[in-house]
């Protein structure tokens, strides 16, 4: 499998970590791009940043246009109705870019998959999935959406899971993000749910946790 075309930020030295951060619908891996910075990371730390580009595909909520997508939505209803064999290969993608960065020297268990809406639906998928134990799973306004089809990998099973959503979030109502935190917990994944008063993005005082957090984590 050819890599997803990415975006990385790299540090001054070898890189030790990595978080590969996923774009929502109709976004790239630009997006999150100027967050890094404001994460207040200390200087020399040696985390790389990867931000891949989903590829251009028809999206059947946007009258079928293509847009850069992780999959397509069928319907913009409660339950999301995907297409999860793209949601799938997606998660396949981000697990060729996990077998990367370990080819490249990264230890597995300091990678960090983290996902922002319908990057953050891969994200789920992506990680808990993955075959190698991972670092951390961060799920930024998003959804569970292969929650009745996941065939989960044992390897993440103490996987640490932080959910962000905002209060009033009308593309993705929060709900949704208790409910994929509900349906973890029962699991018996540890999950970390944080809200903030705001819509569909994300807000200062959610960047400086994600920024603790991933200092908790890696540094």
């Amino acid at each position: 499998m050819s890599l997803l075309e990415s975006v990385e930020i790299n540090p001054a030295g070898p890189a030790d970590a990595t978080v590969i951060w996923l774009h929502g619908l109709g976004a790239n891996g630009h997006d999150f791009e100027p967050i890094v910075p404001e994460l207040n990371l200390p200087r020399g730390h040696r985390i790389r940043f990867v931000f891949p580009h989903a590829p251009h595909i028809p999206v059947t909520i946007n009258q079928g246009y293509a847009m850069p997508a992780w999959y397509d939505i069928l319907a913009m209803d409660l339950d999301r109705k995907v297409d999860e064999t793209q949601l799938r290969a997606s998660a396949r993608a981000v697990h060729a870019l996990i077998d990367n960065e370990v080819a490249n020297g990264v230890n597995a268990e300091r990678i960090v998959v983290a996902g922002f809406s319908q990057g953050g639906a891969v994200g789920y998928e992506a990680a808990l999935t993955c075959p190698q134990r991972l670092g951390g799973l961060l799920a930024l306004s998003t959804y569970f959406a292969t929650a009745q089809t996941l065939i989960a990998d044992p390897a993440n099973n103490e996987l640490p899971i932080e959910i962000h959503h905002g209060s009033h979030d009308p593309m993705v109502p929060e709900a949704l993000g208790q409910r994929a935190a509900e349906t973890l917990r029962a699991l018996g994944y540890h999950v970390n749910y944080r809200r903030y008063p705001m819509e569909h993005a994300v807000c200062p005082a959610q960047i400086a946790d994600i920024g603790r957090w991933l200092k908790s984590l890696l540094l």
